[in-house]
């Protein structure tokens, strides 16, 4: 049996996340020595294994099915950045629950930014992953009827502008703020980690089209 688009791409939507974090675990873990406790690397390898686990040993169905399991890995690990990303994974996961995937996935995008401020209470400009997810939910303002691959390219491009505009910020929430300006050329890892989560979802659409 061929195996389902959607679960298709969902796989390799997390599997290229989980490279991408691999291959720049070096450079995430020293931007947060350098602006934060330094656990965030740990903290995302931690939940990554934690999702991989599950996935391997389960049979997701569909991409809604498998971001959900990646969300639970994330929301059951330490420190403040994982449950953070759990609640946008699972907003994430929402929005691919819709026939109209772009349209929903725009959707979940808003709701899972409104998700992380909620809790972390953090607006665009206080150098964390909010300056990403927020240029990524805007990119997809009022573009009903994208396809899933053209909204996450979008998505991740205006996310990679924001996580390089943290660089010039100076920290505002979180352990960042009580380094101050020692922070300032320091690219924040969580807006990084959001980013590179949205180019792997674009480079998997793409890849199957």
């Amino acid at each position: 049996m061929n195996p389902d688009p959607d679960t298709e791409f969902a796989h390799a939507w997390v599997h290229g996340f989980e490279s991408a974090v691999l291959a720049h675990a070096g450079d995430l873990a020293d931007a947060d020595r350098r602006a934060g406790d330094g656990d965030f690397g740990d903290n995302m390898r931690s939940a990554l294994r934690r999702a991989r686990r599950t996935l391997d040993s389960t049979t997701p169905t569909g991409a809604a099915e498998v971001m959900t399991q990646l969300a639970e890995g994330f929301l059951g690990t330490g420190g403040t950045s994982g449950p953070l990303f759990g609640m946008w994974f699972r907003a994430v996961a929402h929005g691919l629950r819709d026939a109209d995937a772009g349209t929903a996935l725009a959707e979940g995008l808003r709701q899972g930014l409104a998700s992380v401020q909620r809790l972390g209470g953090a607006e665009v400009g206080d150098k964390t992953m909010v300056d990403a997810l927020a240029p990524a939910a805007d990119a997809l303002r009022d573009r009903a009827g994208v396809s899933v691959a053209d909204a996450l390219a979008r998505a991740a491009a205006a996310a990679e502008q924001g996580a390089a505009s943290t660089r010039n910020l100076r920290a505002q929430r979180g352990r960042a703020s009580y380094v101050g300006d020692h922070a300032v050329g320091v690219e924040d890892p969580g807006a990084r980690t959001v980013a590179l989560f949205l180019r792997a979802g674009a480079d998997a659409a793409g890849a199957l089209r």
